[in-house]
C-alpha cells in the first residue's frame, strides 16, 4: 500500500500505518491543545493511540481466524478511519466466513468486558455509571471508561449489516447457508445499500458525516457485489474463453513515444512487451506511459517504465484462477501463453467483466456454463 509504513511484523503478516493516520494524530494533539492545553492534547493523543491499538486487535481476530482455515493476510493497515486486514481470500463455506467475520467483534467484547470488569473491582459498581459509556469526547471522564465506551461503539459499528462492516459479512454468511454465494452476496449488497440511503437521509437532518458513511457503504456494497458477480462468471470457463488475441506488442526496445502511437491507434490501456521470440518481457500500462511521457520524456525506453514480473498461464488454465492471479500478483494483466512460452492472448479484469455482460445478456445460468474438466 503506497505511503505506508511497516512498523513491525507477526508472522507473514505485516503491520503498517498510513501516513494520514499520523497526520490525523497531530490533528488530534492540536485539537485537544485549544480546547485543554497540553494535558488535554497529550490525554487525545494517547487515547486515540491506545483505540487503534484495539483496533489492531479486532484485525489480528480476523487474521487468526482466517489461518485456522488456510487463509493468509499479507498485511494490516491502519488508516484514521479504522484497519484493513487484507485477506488472501474470503472462505467461500458460509460456516467459515461467519467465524472470519465475527472474530474481530468478539475481540472488542472481550476487550470492553476486561476493563468494565477492572473498573468495577478498583472502582465499585455504584461509581461506574452506563451513560459515562457515551461520554467518548467528554474530557471529564476517565481514560479506561471512555476506551470500553469505544470498544462498545466498534462492536455496534462493525455488526451494521452492509458491507464493508463485519456485519454485512455475517449477514451474507447466515443468507448463504440457506442459498448460493453469489445470490447471498447480492442480497447482503442490497440491504446494505438500503441502509446506507438511510444514512445519507440521516445525515441531511442530524449529522452530514452520516452522509459520508452512507456514500462510503454504498459504494463498497456495490463493490462487493460486482467481485462476487465477476468471480461467478468465471467459473465453469477457461481462459481461452475470455482472452484478448489480437493486440498491439511493444518490443524492449520501443519507446514510450513509440507505446503512445499505439495507444492513439487502439482501444488497448495494457500493452504487453515481448522479446524476439514471443515472450512476455512485463506490461506497459496508459497510466505509466502517461507519467512516464510527462516526467521522463517521449524517448524513453518501455522497458524502462514498465512492469515486470507479469504471471503467465496457459490457455487451458481455469479462468477463475487466472482472475484470483491478477487480484493476488496485484497486476494489471496476465499473459496468456503457448507451450514454448511463445504470448498468444491477454487476460484482463475487463475482459471477464464482458464475458459476465454478454452471460447476463443471453439469460445464461451458471449451471450452463462451459466446465473445462
Amino acid at each position: 500500500m503506497p505511503w505506508s509504513l511497516t512498523i513491525g511484523r507477526l508472522g507473514e503478516t505485516a503491520i503498517r500505518i498510513h501516513v494520514t493516520f499520523l497526520l490525523f494524530l497531530v490533528w488530534i494533539w492540536a485539537a485537544y491543545y485549544r480546547s485543554g492545553g497540553a494535558s488535554a492534547a497529550w490525554e487525545g493523543v494517547v487515547f486515540v493511540a491506545l483505540l487503534f491499538a484495539c483496533v489492531l486487535l479486532h484485525e489480528l481476530g480476523h487474521v487468526f481466524a482466517a489461518r485456522r482455515y488456510g487463509v493468509k493476510t499479507p498485511d494490516i493497515t491502519l488508516w484514521p478511519f479504522g484497519g484493513i486486514a487484507n485477506l488472501e481470500r474470503i472462505p467461500e463455506k458460509p460456516s467459515e466466513e461467519l467465524v472470519v467475520a465475527i472474530a474481530g467483534p468478539l475481540v472488542n467484547v472481550v476487550i470492553a468486558l476486561a476493563i468494565l470488569v477492572f473498573l468495577s473491582l478498583t472502582l465499585g459498581t455504584a461509581e461506574l455509571k452506563a451513560e459515562d459509556l457515551a461520554k467518548i469526547e467528554d474530557p471529564r471522564i476517565s481514560l479506561l471508561v471512555k476506551l470500553a465506551g469505544a470498544n462498545i461503539f466498534l462492536v455496534l459499528f462493525n455488526l451494521i449489516p452492509a458491507f464493508p462492516m463485519d456485519g454485512g459479512r455475517v449477514l451474507r454468511a447466515l443468507l448463504a447457508m440457506n442459498m448460493g454465494h453469489a445470490k447471498a452476496t447480492a442480497t447482503a449488497a442490497s440491504i446494505g445499500q438500503a441502509l446506507a440511503i438511510g444514512l445519507g437521509l440521516m445525515g441531511i437532518f442530524f449529522n452530514p458525516m452520516l452522509m459520508i458513511i452512507g456514500v462510503f457503504v454504498f459504494l463498497a456494497a456495490s463493490g462487493e457485489a460486482g467481485q462476487v458477480q465477476l468471480k461467478e462468471a468465471s467459473r465453469g470457463h477457461i481462459v481461452a474463453d475470455a482472452m484478448i488475441t489480437h493486440f498491439e506488442t511493444l518490443g524492449p526496445q520501443s519507446t514510450v513515444d513509440d507505446a503512445a502511437d499505439a495507444l492513439i491507434r487502439s482501444t488497448q490501456k495494457e500493452f504487453p512487451v515481448v522479446d524476439g521470440a514471443g515472450r512476455l518481457r512485463g506490461v506497459l500500462t496508459r497510466d505509466a506511459m502517461i507519467r512516464a511521457l510527462r516526467d521522463q520524456g517521449p524517448q524513453t525506453a518501455v522497458i524502462a517504465v514498465m512492469q515486470a514480473d507479469i504471471p503467465t498461464v496457459d490457455a487451458r488454465s481455469k479462468l477463475d484462477a487466472a482472475l484470483k492471479l491478477i487480484t493476488t500478483a496485484q497486476v494489471p494483466a496476465v499473459g496468456v501463453v503457448d507451450g514454448t512460452g511463445r504470448l498468444v492472448g491477454l487476460l484482463t479484469p475487463e475482459n471477464v467483466g464482458e464475458l459476465m455482460m454478454i452471460h447476463v445478456a443471453r439469460g445464461d445460468r451458471p449451471d450452463t456454463l462451459k466446465d473445462p474438466t
